[in-house]
């Protein structure tokens, strides 16, 4: 099942691009409109990407804009589309950081901010704070004047549906992350994206609304600097799947440590290491860019709505292995 990273490359590439929609157990039986619908939207998310790297923008502006797309798309669990609270209501998370310089943002628990990545983005840059919390993050969004909404914003119809299932269920299926009708058994959903631009700078991203009918308070990994969000001089990454899990493994940290303290380590080796020896099949995804442009996007689950691309060409969606 561990598959798709390429071979390590020490020969920097100008720029490169990963990018994921969630982890979990998709069904190879999703309709042929809806497997298309997800193709398409997870091609224009990195055809963003790939035209603002290649414009030179930076990283940073790059993993914000990448994602808010992925935000603004009701199909993924994170922004419009947020699924729902054991209280009925969507709290979402998000964090950034920078490799080359360790700086970092994350939110979590804010209910009225349309696309929470760009609060993380202004934590780090305008803060002397890695990460707000719940009432606290409000207020620095008033003060940040991000853009707000009411919490129908992010309602649908199918995340009700699931909801409404999980509170009917009240199992421990309906206390994993949802992203989909489809989905079976455990459902996770979560967006992300690293990118590597042509000043060499390392960037991580990722947003989520969490678990489906997650308990008051419940903080997942993505929020958590090193676990599921993660950037260093050596590689960025992003996580999705079943926090709980990533965040024991500190995910994300683990990953860069490999690289960094095992002579010769590849990305693909470090990536194959987390997912495969450190963690449980089932567990996550990963998407991770090195310092040279090499790329990564795994699993240990049966799928991931995934995307990658670089500056040589390199180009691949997918969603099974």
């Amino acid at each position: 099942m561990l598959q798709n990273a390429n071979a390590q490359d020490t020969t920097k590439k100008d720029w490169a691009i990963v990018l994921h929609g969630g982890a979990g157990t998709i069904s190879k039986d999703l309709p042929d409109s809806v497997k298309q619908a997800y193709m398409n939207d997870l091609d224009e998310a990195i055809s963003i990407g790939e035209e603002a790297l290649a414009n030179g923008e930076s990283a940073i502006d790059v993993v914000q804009k990448v994602i808010n797309y992925l935000e603004d798309n009701p199909k993924f669990n994170a922004g419009k589309g947020a699924v729902f609270t054991h209280e009925g209501k969507h709290e979402l998370d998000a964090a950034i950081m920078v490799g080359n310089t360790r700086n970092a943002g994350a939110v979590t628990g804010v209910t009225s901010v349309k696309n929470p990545i760009n609060l993380a983005r202004m934590v780090m840059e305008n803060s002397k704070h890695v990460m707000f919390a719940g009432e606290g993050a409000e207020e620095f969004a008033i003060e940040m004047d991000v853009k707000r909404v009411n919490q129908d914003y992010f309602y649908t119809q199918r995340r009700y549906e699931a909801y409404k299932r999980a509170i009917a269920e009240d199992s421990e299926s309906g206390l994993l992350d949802s992203s989909e009708d489809y989905w079976e058994d455990d459902k996770y959903g979560t967006v992300g994206c690293v990118v590597l631009d042509q000043e060499g700078m390392l960037v991580a991203g990722t947003s989520t609304g969490g678990m489906t009918n997650k308990m008051y308070g419940r903080v997942g990994d993505v929020p958590i600097i090193g676990s599921g969000t993660y950037a260093s001089d050596v590689v960025a990454v992003s996580m999705t799947g079943w926090g709980e899990k990533i965040m024991r493994a500190v995910s994300g940290h683990t990953v860069s440590s490999y690289m960094k303290f095992k002579e010769g380590a590849t990305l693909e080796e470090a990536g194959n290491y987390l997912l495969n020896d450190v963690l449980e099949p089932g567990d996550a995804g990963m998407i991770a860019v090195d310092k040279y442009g090499n790329m990564y996007m795994n699993m240990n689950t049966s799928g991931m709505f995934r995307a990658m691309s670089d500056s040589e060409g390199n180009r691949e969606v997918a969603i099974w292995e």
